[in-house]
This record gives structure tokens, C-alpha cells and sequence, in this order.
């Protein structure tokens, strides 16, 4: 007997100095990857991780980076299939079901109707799957409260739905609870309470993401003020994030206050900032730096910058209305 289990401790000894270099090489992917990823890298990153995925299959963490990454390229379908790997290696993970809802309400949002109404409640199951696992995941509250408030009963949403998540939310943070209040009011396009609810979150909230969302909000309603207690809040919590450059010199170009100062903000934003999602486009920057120059009647300028955003971003309806109204060289 004491002979047998000398045997299998050998063994495992055996297969734990096997299985450390395995370990130390998947590591060492996922952090090139992850390098990659910050540098917004996405291409070079999927080509690591799924090379690093075929030798390491019972990696989560590797399937998860994969699909935020793909999920960056607007490869919805790809990262839905990526984080759903990493779903079946770790179910109890709040942060994996949150990212499958992320890609199937993206994916949704792209498809045809019928396809979208079945993806979406998916989606919606998902969310509610990751609070389940973790009631402080914040980011997926967030989430469902403001699918339900958007979507339509006949896709499981409804404001009455919502409401009382608001509630909870609101008991575990104040920030957080302010805005999904402020969020669900401006899907209802009830925008003095959005405002209202969203000045409450900007004095309490610690999310960059959160602050900088109500600096789009405030940015599409024209509202300086609110923009500039936007980069005030998020300097605070959160020193080294860029974006606060974007929303200041926003709010700077709408005061028509020190033009140098936005000039040299938004530059500065577009040599540092990452591409990503939950981070101002480089086209909204050329955006702005045309607005920039139209406050200082300089057509020729304002054209090149809108030009330079419509490149970036063909749909963009302001910039197209914007050249219009510049005409021709």
C-alpha cells in the first residue's frame, strides 16, 4: 500500500513539472495578447489567443480576451462563440455571462428582426444570469436596466421591470443608482429627468465608464456645463484616463472659450487614447476639431476635419449635414 502511494504521488509530481511549463507558456501568450489589447491591437491579439486557445482549450481567460477582442473588430458572432468556451469551462462566472450578453445584444442589433427578438432575450437572460452570480456587477445591472427600459414588451423588457432593479442597485451605490435612473429616462427621451438623475450621478459615482457616458449624453444635448462637470468627475476618480481630454475641450469648443486649449485637448486625446468601444472615436475627435475651426471661420480647416471624420465613420449624419452646409472648396 505505502508502495502504491509512493507510486502516485510520483505521478502527480510528474505531471505538475509537466503541466508548469504549459502554464508558464499560456501566461506568457496572454499577456503579449493583453499588451496587444491596450494597445488596440485587436487583429494581433486574436491572432495570439486563438493560436494560444488551440494549445491551451481549458483556458477561460484566454476564450474570454479572445471575444472582447473580436468583440472590438465588430466581430459579434465570433466573440459570442469565444465567451460561450469560456461559459463551459467556468458556468459560475459573472463576468464571462456578461460579455455573452454584451455580443448577442450586439449581434441582435444587426440581424433581422425575428433573429434580433430571439437574440436579444437571450441576451437579456444572460444579464440576468451574471447577477444572479454576482449581484455587484455593476456593469451588468447596468446592462439589463437598460435593456428593459428600452426594449419593447414583446422582446421581455418593460420600464415596470426595470424599476425595481433601480431600487437595488441604488441600495448597494447611489452613484450607480443615479444612473440607471438617468439612463432609463433618457430611453424614454424624458430628458429634464435624465439630466437631473445624471447630475446627481456625476457627484457620487466612481465608474470612468459611467461618467463618460453622460459626456456623450451631454456632449449630443449641447450641454457645456454638464460636460465640463464631466471631465471634472472623471479627472477625480480616475487621474490617468484619457477621455477626460475629449469632454473638456468639447465643453471648451461649445463655450467658445480657449480655442488653443481644445485644439491642443484633442490632439493630445487622439495620440494616447485607445480604439474602443467605451471610448470616444477618433472620428467624433475630427468632429470636433471641425467644429473647432468653424468657431474660428476657418472653412477650409473645419472641411479637412469633417472630411477626416466621414472617412473614419461614412454614416455620420452631423458631419455629412456639416459639409453640406460648408459647400465646395
Amino acid at each position: 500500500m505505502a508502495s502504491n502511494a509512493k507510486l502516485l504521488l510520483e505521478i502527480l509530481f510528474s505531471l505538475a513539472l509537466a503541466a508548469a511549463p504549459m502554464r508558464a507558456a499560456a501566461d506568457a501568450d496572454l499577456s503579449t495578447a493583453q499588451r496587444a489589447y491596450e494597445a488596440s491591437d485587436y487583429n494581433k491579439a486574436v491572432q495570439i489567443l486563438q493560436d494560444a486557445a488551440g494549445k491551451n482549450p481549458r483556458d477561460a481567460e484566454i476564450h474570454l480576451l479572445l471575444a472582447k477582442s473580436q468583440f472590438e473588430l465588430r466581430h459579434y458572432d465570433a466573440a459570442a462563440n469565444s465567451v460561450e468556451k469560456a461559459i463551459a469551462l467556468a458556468p459560475d462566472n459573472s463576468v464571462y455571462h456578461e460579455w455573452l450578453g454584451r455580443s448577442l445584444g450586439e449581434k441582435a442589433s444587426h440581424a433581422s428582426w425575428l433573429s434580433a427578438l430571439a437574440l436579444a432575450k437571450k441576451a437579456q437572460q444572460e444579464f440576468e444570469t451574471s447577477i444572479k452570480l454576482d449581484s455587484h456587477n455593476f456593469s451588468a445591472y447596468q446592462a439589463l436596466i437598460e435593456y428593459d427600459c428600452a426594449a419593447p414588451g414583446i422582446a421581455g423588457g418593460g420600464e415596470e421591470k426595470a424599476q425595481p432593479k433601480i431600487a437595488e442597485l441604488a441600495a448597494m451605490d447611489a452613484g450607480e443608482g443615479h444612473y440607471a435612473a438617468g439612463n432609463c429616462r433618457r430611453q424614454k427621451k424624458d430628458y429634464a429627468a435624465a439630466d437631473a438623475e445624471f447630475d446627481k450621478a456625476l457627484l457620487t459615482a466612481t465608474s470612468p465608464n459611467l461618467i463618460y457616458d453622460i459626456g456623450d449624453y451631454a456632449a449630443k444635448r449641447g450641454h457645456p456645463d454638464r460636460l465640463m462637470a464631466v471631465a471634472d468627475a472623471g479627472q477625480k476618480r480616475a487621474p490617468r484616463d484619457v477621455r477626460e481630454k475629449f469632454y473638456r475641450a468639447a465643453a471648451l469648443i461649445l463655450k467658445k472659450e480657449k480655442p488653443e486649449e481644445a485644439d491642443r485637448l484633442l490632439r493630445g486625446y487622439l495620440k494616447t487614447a485607445p480604439v474602443r468601444t467605451s471610448y470616444p472615436h477618433p472620428a467624433a475627435v475630427h468632429e470636433w476639431l471641425g467644429k473647432l475651426a468653424e468657431t474660428k471661420n476657418d472653412r477650409d480647416a473645419a472641411r479637412r476635419e469633417y472630411e477626416t471624420s466621414l472617412q473614419l465613420d461614412p454614416k455620420n449624419k452631423s458631419v455629412q449635414d456639416a459639409l453640406k452646409r460648408l459647400g465646395k472648396s
